[in-house]
């Protein structure tokens, strides 16, 4: 297997981390648990999510809130959902996870 360019892992780590918050993995700690990617790496990535278009916001309190999608934008979260172990297989993170 090539090695992906990085236009295609920032790409694939967007929608994998929009698939998480989607699934209840939607603190920075629990996306850091559940890929092994560093804070700063989730941080930015949550962030980058609007210049897909994906609408997210943290909800509820600092220490007891969570990030949540409102809109994908012109993403297909069940394109995301099926090709989740090719995702995860690409950018080299657990397959284990949700």
């Amino acid at each position: 297997m090539s090695v992906p360019s990085k236009t295609k892992t920032s790409f694939y780590r967007r929608l994998l981390v929009a698939y998480l918050i989607e699934q209840g993995v939607n603190t920075v700690p629990a996306i850091m648990n559940e890929t092994g990617m560093p804070r700063r790496t989730a941080q930015d990535t949550i962030d980058a999510l609007g210049e897909l278009d994906i609408d997210v916001q943290f909800v509820g309190a600092n220490k007891n809130g969570g990030y949540q999608i409102s809109d994908w934008g012109a993403i297909n979260k069940t394109w995301v959902k099926k090709h989740l172990v090719l995702i995860k297989d690409t950018l080299n993170y657990p397959l284990s996870t949700s």
